[in-house]
């Protein structure tokens, strides 16, 4: 999906997530939108002699649901209109950057090069030392999914205030929206910041070496130098590696020891034109600088325009399933797997409840052989059963999990099946301590298999198959 579809549909999947009692959106609404949207996307489809797809469907699911809510709530209208600002970022920021830096220049004496300029070695070294940094960052392990930092999120979504008036399960749900989009859009958002910064970051030096040409202009330079602790071998040898890459391209003659002696400023022989030392120095800052920020400028922006038109969103969430079935496919198919987990009749059909929840009304349950303790899964089809629209390992919250166990199980169903997920029952438990004085307990043990099941990469899903209403699934329509 391209940016603005894939913000549409999360923006919709927030309001129906949230407005569980359909205040928002009603029943008919809904209906309304899926059939509707099946329509246009078959149509869509058609003119284009393809097959229908899901970013079709729930595009224009998404817009159909967006214009009801924007004729009915004002508050609402006026916050899709809201942008997010990138554009004044984007010029404004490398505007000001080359103002700056063309006032930068200016500091000090207007009629002198100063060979050791803080300024001009300041742009220089810093962004050296930046590009050190950003090599040392590639090489470092990231965090598969890291939140984005508050001022991240504040670029991706724009100012976190809320238009007035807003009925609260659409308040509530355009703050779920933020927080997600903030999550999802976080890779694209640092491309587009990367970008900015690197654009500013040669603006800045392309004014300071507009402004050190400019008044070369006007004024007659005079170089020199002059330091408490430096003598003329040390201003030599740093000079010397500074300026190698400019004298190479420039084809300048080269200086000794006995040149930059003679330039300091306390010798009263008559000090040199600045000519050849405002080239070295606008040269080094080109080559320095201004080029390699450009240069990955233009990455960002590409990687920007890419990830743009190309967001990812997990259409494996239990929404997203569910609304697979409103669009004409068939229904789900929900394979379970129970671990050391013996499965008695009215579980049973809390599965199927929990079976709809996932995957739509419509769906079935592959109940399969519980598993013994210790034991791999029975999976007896190679894992690539005919219909199966997921695959679940079924735990007992009451049971501890062992990564030898429970984890070679669960890492044995993913090498097995591409769709899995994990349901951890907290039926029997939730009887055995009781509704009120078990919730803390309850609540730690659940704690306890959401860590495990982060740190096996899968995310888990506690339901309750002997009340399944008790744990409405998060994502369900």
């Amino acid at each position: 999906m391209n940016e603005q579809v894939a913000r549409d549909v999360v923006l919709i999947r927030a309001i129906e997530t949230t407005d569980r009692k359909k205040e928002v959106l009603t029943e008919d609404d809904r209906l309304y939108a899926s059939r509707s949207a099946r329509e246009l996307a078959q149509w869509q489809a058609a003119d284009s002699k393809s097959d229908v797809t899901p970013d079709q469907f729930l595009q224009q699911r998404a817009d159909l649901l967006i214009k009801r809510l924007s004729e009915r709530s004002a508050p609402f209208k006026t916050f899709m209109k809201r942008g997010l600002g990138w554009r004044g970022i984007t010029i404004g920021l490398p505007l000001l950057a080359f103002l700056i830096g063309a006032g930068v220049d200016r500091i000090g004496d207007p009629h002198r090069v100063d060979l050791l300029s803080a300024p001009l070695l300041g742009i220089i070294g810093w962004n050296l030392l930046v590009y050190v940094f950003m090599l040392v960052w590639l090489l470092l392990p990231k965090s598969a999914n890291p939140a984005p930092s508050p001022w991240m999120q504040r670029l991706a979504v724009g100012k976190p205030a809320l238009p007035r008036k807003l009925a609260a399960p659409l308040s509530a749900a355009l703050l779920d929206f933020m927080a997600e989009w903030g999550r999802i859009s976080r890779k694209l958002t640092a491309a587009r910041v990367a970008r900015t910064l690197h654009l500013a970051a040669a603006m800045f030096a392309t004014g300071a070496v507009t402004s050190l040409l400019a008044r070369g202009l006007l004024t007659q330079y005079v170089a020199g130098w002059e330091s408490t602790f430096l003598n003329a071998s040390q201003v030599h040898a740093i000079l010397s590696v500074l300026f190698a890459p400019a004298e190479w391209l420039l084809g300048l003659p080269g200086f000794t020891v006995a040149d930059i002696e003679a330039l300091r400023f306390a010798n009263p022989a008559t000090p040199e034109g600045g000519r050849r030392w405002v080239l070295l120095y606008a040269a080094t800052l080109v080559i320095l600088v201004i080029v390699p920020r450009l240069v990955l400028a233009g990455i960002a922006h590409f990687q920007a325009h890419w990830r743009a038109a190309r967001v990812a969103i997990d259409l494996e969430q239990p929404y997203f399933r569910q609304l697979r079935t409103k669009m004409g496919g068939p229904a789900g198919v929900l394979r379970v797997l129970p671990y050391s987990f013996t499965i008695d009749e009215a579980r049973d059909r809390g599965l199927a409840q929990v079976a709809a929840m996932l995957l739509g009304e419509n769906a079935s349950v592959m109940l399969r052989p519980s598993s013994t303790y210790g034991e791999e899964p029975d999976l007896a089809d190679g894992g690539s059963a005919t219909g199966v629209t997921l695959t679940a390992a079924l735990f007992n919250l009451a049971a501890t999990p062992e990564n030898e166990n429970h984890g070679a199980f669960i890492a044995r169903l993913k090498a097995a099946t591409p769709h899995m997920t994990v349901l951890i029952d907290e039926s029997s438990l939730a009887e055995r301590l009781g509704a009120e004085a078990g919730k803390a307990r309850m609540a730690e043990r659940i704690l306890l298999w959401q860590q495990f099941c982060a740190h096996h990469q899968v995310t888990p899903v506690v339901v309750n198959l002997l009340e399944p209403a008790s744990r409405p699934l998060e994502g369900a329509v």
